[in-house]
């Protein structure tokens, strides 16, 4: 077969255009939808002025699972906002553990602080699988604050959420040991069966390492708190699923106090 030319697909684009094919019906095809950052929920009542600077200015961006996104201490002052997928925010300890700080979807944004006062970056950011979002300039980002005050309301709001989650956060761990963290952090990924009334699951169930993330903790201490709540029949794990089959007995673990691999019979014989 030889190589075809442009003018060989336009002369044959031609002779289809003028020789149509008999019974057949042409069929319009939908055009996907245009990815618009004005159409994001932050910035749902600005004005049409604000919105096509918005459009004039952002970038937008695909990212593949486990790529990083933003880096610790970096210099950039973008701001970043998730039009698809989900990213996480984490830190790093000097051994490389990872910190986890929260979990943001389709509709959330982050990188405002370094925009806000222009210092280094506070947390690393690492796509969770494949994602799709919109960067506008720190420049773009400040002139919209200044412009709607909306939208500046909105962003202190999300500021005095990571405020009161530090404080919450510093408090568990200077109160909590690091059994009684893991226990929280189940607490928190629980949701309702959906099957069986009044029965609580977590799907799909996060490796031990994001869990150890997320409790400030290690891995083989979320493998010995998950494998001594299954001995004590206060969960079930099915492949991907945890069955909290005592919430209960959880919840009371949370507020005892100890440290060891015997801490959740201990508190049922005390309690």
């Amino acid at each position: 077969m030889g190589i075809m030319t442009v003018n060989d697909i336009t002369n044959n684009e031609q002779l289809a255009h003028a020789r149509p094919m008999v019974g057949v019906v042409p069929q319009e095809v939908p055009a996907a939808p245009a990815i618009s950052l004005a159409n994001f929920p932050l910035f749902a009542n600005v004005s049409p002025a604000v919105k096509m600077l918005i459009e004039k200015s952002a970038v937008i961006r695909h990212a593949e699972p486990e790529e990083e996104l933003m880096s610790r201490d970096s210099r950039t002052t973008d701001v970043f906002f998730v039009l698809s997928g989900q990213v996480r925010i984490v830190n790093y300890s000097t051994g490389g553990r990872e910190v986890a700080y929260a979990t943001a979807s389709a509709g959330s944004f982050f990188g405002e602080l370094s925009a806000i006062d222009g210092g280094a970056r506070s947390a690393s950011v690492v796509a969770i699988d494949e994602c799709k979002l919109a960067i506008l300039p720190q420049t773009t980002f400040r002139d919209v604050l200044l412009s709607d005050a909306r939208v500046a309301f909105a962003v202190m709001e999300k500021l005095t959420r990571i405020i009161r989650s530090c404080d919450q956060r510093i408090l568990d761990l200077a109160t909590l040991s690091a059994y009684q963290r893991v226990y929280l952090e189940l607490l928190k990924l629980k949701r309702p069966d959906p099957v069986r009334n009044g029965s609580w699951i977590i799907y799909p169930l996060p490796t031990q390492a994001q869990i150890a993330a997320l409790a400030s903790t290690t891995r083989e201490t979320v493998a010995r708190v998950l494998s001594q709540l299954q001995s004590d029949g206060i969960v079930e794990r099915k492949s991907k699923t945890l069955y909290i089959r005592q919430v209960a007995k959880l919840e009371k673990l949370c507020e005892r106090a100890g440290d060891g691999p015997a801490e959740p019979e201990r508190a049922a014989a005390n309690g």
